[in-house]
């Protein structure tokens, strides 16, 4: 008798701890396979730390083939399910694909960024769901204040250290608190114009801070806030986007290069194609975490509907720490269906909540006794430590060289503004070149981009001319924004080292003394199928569901 397939679609927090589970429970008696577009697990409550340079992003990683043994990890993005015949069809990073046939099938697909229809927010914001958005935010960051220290005009000089986040909640709370620590730090190497320094804002329409946790860790996690100059306004929102800054419901305009979006997630919109029961955007399951009609089919972590046995007609908040839960019981019902072992309900209990807020402050309630300042922070710690299935020893490293040497605040340019969309199914995953517009939000760029001439949209990467296309104007001629050859941060089109000629790209400009290149004139003109590929995500194209986070 062949061994039983098991198919696990994503390596969240719910998948990998699934096939961790699997791997031990199964003993080589099934075969596991775990796709997922990278070849790691984030630990996504440390990635503010990321964005702030106290942790290197291979520290919230854990590498899948050594921690999963008996597991085989498949380099890919599930883009169509059969549930008659059993399979899951996929795209490979590098364009190929395949097919995986299960026995047993779990999604675990996770969330993405959740969308408002708030006019710019798709064009001009940048979400917080992944390691590429982390390490645009961190040099996006160091490159404002630099620039503003620079800077002449104390209009500008302001605009630049401005840095507006939306959504209160566990993560803007975390961007913003360390946020405000990074650019304080950065000052004191790059002083700003007498009298100013960096301006971070956090805004939500909720009553509170972290309207989803007690009340007493909301009010520590305001104070801490406000102590360290954050600039806290609840009961508002963004209206609108633009190039030059954003629109406040109260009607204030507020001048800023950065927009940060973490107002939450919505279920990956994976799971709305399978024309099965749904539940706001998630799959509805039972208690033991199979869809109804569909035995053979698991569904755990954000996207799954997971009723709350303690709380009838509710169902589980999409949470890591109960996606982390749905893990276990989900690998305890996989091995029971092969008769090993009985199926339990999934109940979870709260032992407490933690938020880490920069330094030794933070905001805990463990086992529901509040606590804040430094034993907050090391109880919180304590329990990142914990939880992490891999890399404390590096993680501890790295808080303690933190602790006793300065942070490097340099910018690597490595992600780009434009692969990095707020609207894309693939947060994980940055937009490269050479792949076509196949995921929504292509044409994303940042609240005045100063991405080391990459974020002009004349210069934009793409398959037309910025002036051409839909929905978009050109850059020179948007509204708040100046010409894209003095957009923020970058240089003219002509000044860019190694680069094309300006005329041979979408949209540019003739290219006069680019170093390395002979005269655009005289290029030969490009052979059918080359010139400049457009970058894209390596995604498809879904209908966005909603969620909360």
């Amino acid at each position: 008798m062949s061994r039983p397939r098991i198919v696990i679609v994503g390596a969240g927090f719910a998948g990998y701890r699934t096939a961790r589970e699997l791997s031990r429970l199964a003993r080589d008696k099934a075969d596991i396979t775990l796709l997922n577009p990278t070849d790691y697990f984030l630990y996504l409550p440390l990635l503010p730390q990321v964005a702030a340079g106290i942790l290197e992003p291979r520290r919230v990683t854990v590498y899948l083939s050594g921690t999963l043994p008996r597991v085989r990890p498949v380099l890919g993005e599930a883009d169509g399910i059969d549930l008659d015949a059993r399979t899951v069809h996929y795209s490979d990073p590098e364009g190929g694909g395949g097919t995986l046939q299960y026995d047993r099938l779990v999604l675990a697909a996770g969330s993405v960024n959740k969308l408002l229809p708030i006019p710019g927010v798709a064009e001009h914001a940048h979400g917080f769901r992944g390691l590429p958005e982390a390490l645009y935010l961190r040099d996006h960051v160091t490159r404002q204040v630099e620039l503003a220290a620079a800077a002449d005009d104390p209009k500008s000089c302001a605009a630049r250290c401005t840095f507006v986040v939306v959504g209160a909640g566990y993560t803007g709370t975390e961007v913003a608190a360390h946020g405000q620590m990074f650019t304080d730090a950065q000052v004191r190497k790059h002083p700003l114009r007498e009298g100013m320094r960096p301006r971070w804002m956090l805004l939500d329409i909720a009553p509170r801070v972290l309207p989803e946790l007690d009340e007493r860790l909301s009010r520590t996690a305001n104070r801490v806030l406000r102590q360290r100059g954050v600039d806290v306004r609840m009961g508002t929102s963004v209206k609108e986007a633009m190039h030059g800054g954003v629109l406040l419901t109260d009607g204030e305009f507020v001048d800023t290069r950065t927009l940060v979006w973490c107002v939450g997630v919505r279920p990956d919109p994976l799971v709305d194609s399978l024309d099965l029961p749904m539940e706001r955007g998630r799959l509805l399951v039972d208690p033991n975490l199979q869809v109804p009609g569909r035995p053979e089919v698991f569904a755990c972590g954000d996207a799954a509907a997971v009723p709350d046995l303690d709380r009838p007609g509710q169902y589980t908040p999409m949470t890591a720490q109960h996606a982390w839960r749905h893990g276990k019981v989900c690998a305890h019902n996989i091995a029971a269906s092969f008769g090993a072992g009985e199926p339990r309900a999934y109940r979870h209990r709260d032992l407490g909540f933690v938020v880490d807020l920069g330094g030794a402050q933070a905001a805990a309630n463990p086992f529901g006794v509040p606590l804040s300042g430094p034993v907050a922070g090391a109880v919180t710690r304590g329990y990142h430590l914990a939880a992490m299935p891999g890399n404390r020893v590096r993680v501890a490293a790295d808080w303690l060289l933190d602790a006793v040497l300065p942070r490097q605040a340099v910018q690597l340019g490595l992600v780009r503004s434009w692969s990095v969309p707020l609207d894309t199914a693939s947060p994980e995953l940055a937009r490269v070149p050479g792949r076509g517009e196949t995921g929504a939000g292509a044409g994303a760029a940042g609240v005045g981009e100063g991405d080391g001439g990459t974020g002009a949209a004349e210069r934009q990467p793409g398959p037309e001319p910025a002036e051409s296309r839909p929905g978009s104007e050109s850059a020179k001629s948007q509204p708040g924004s100046e010409p894209a050859k003095s957009q923020l941060g970058q240089e003219p089109a002509r000044n860019q080292p190694g680069g094309e000629p300006a005329k041979n790209q979408p949209g540019g400009e003739p290219a006069k003394n680019q170093p390395g290149e002979e005269p655009a004139k005289k290029q030969p003109p490009p052979a059918p199928g080359e010139g400049h590929p457009s970058p894209g995500p390596v995604k498809r194209t879904d209908i966005p569901a909603e969620g909360d986070r």
